[in-house]
């Protein structure tokens, strides 16, 4: 569904008028597979850019840019499992630095100005790597966690077919190196 090309308004095309330069919110939570009640709720936390003035009776039109922005929101969401909270962190410290890179790449920067920018991007990237970072840590103990309830229950079931003198299932299917028989 991600390379699908967005559709235009219907209007527009039974009328033979161009296309306007935007997607309406169904369209768009249909090729990025949320819905349109998400999508306002990431504008009314920030995540998105809310929708400017338009005209009475008019729907919000979506530009290409507002379209990946989203995408590249619910990306995030569910590769780091972050709260809508933190999710605006990581994404205001994203903008941070896309502006700064946007001055970077001025050619009348001078050196002092230049290490100034590059010591801010810093921050803002040392602020994502703590989230991160932090997500990292609790994914690894949940692991842990998971790896100790493993070995427990392989225990207690080499401990009930050593007591009935059976040794079933093999040892292989209890730690993942044989396949179970079918």
């Amino acid at each position: 569904m991600a390379g699908r090309r967005l559709t235009e308004p219907r209007a527009a095309r039974e009328q033979g008028l161009p296309a306007p330069a935007g997607v309406r919110i169904g369209d768009v939570a249909r090729e990025v597979g949320t819905t349109p009640r998400t999508i306002r709720y990431y504008e009314e936390m920030g995540l998105l850019p809310e929708s400017g003035e338009r005209p009475s009776g008019r729907h919000r039109l979506y530009t290409r840019e507002e379209v990946e922005r989203l995408r590249e929101v619910i990306r995030l969401k569910e590769l780091l499992g972050v709260t809508l909270e933190e999710l605006k962190t990581l994404l205001s410290a994203e903008d941070a630095r896309a502006e700064v890179r946007a001055q970077l790449r001025r050619d009348d920067v001078d050196p002092a100005r230049r290490r100034e920018l590059l010591t801010e991007a810093l921050g803002h990237i040392d602020r994502q790597l703590e989230l991160v970072r932090h997500r990292a840590q609790e994914l690894a103990r949940l692991e842990g966690e998971l790896s100790e309830t493993r070995k427990r229950a392989r225990r207690k079931i080499r401990e009930i077919d050593a007591r009935a003198g059976g040794a079933f299932p093999p040892q292989g299917e209890l730690d993942g190196t044989r396949e179970p028989a079918r």
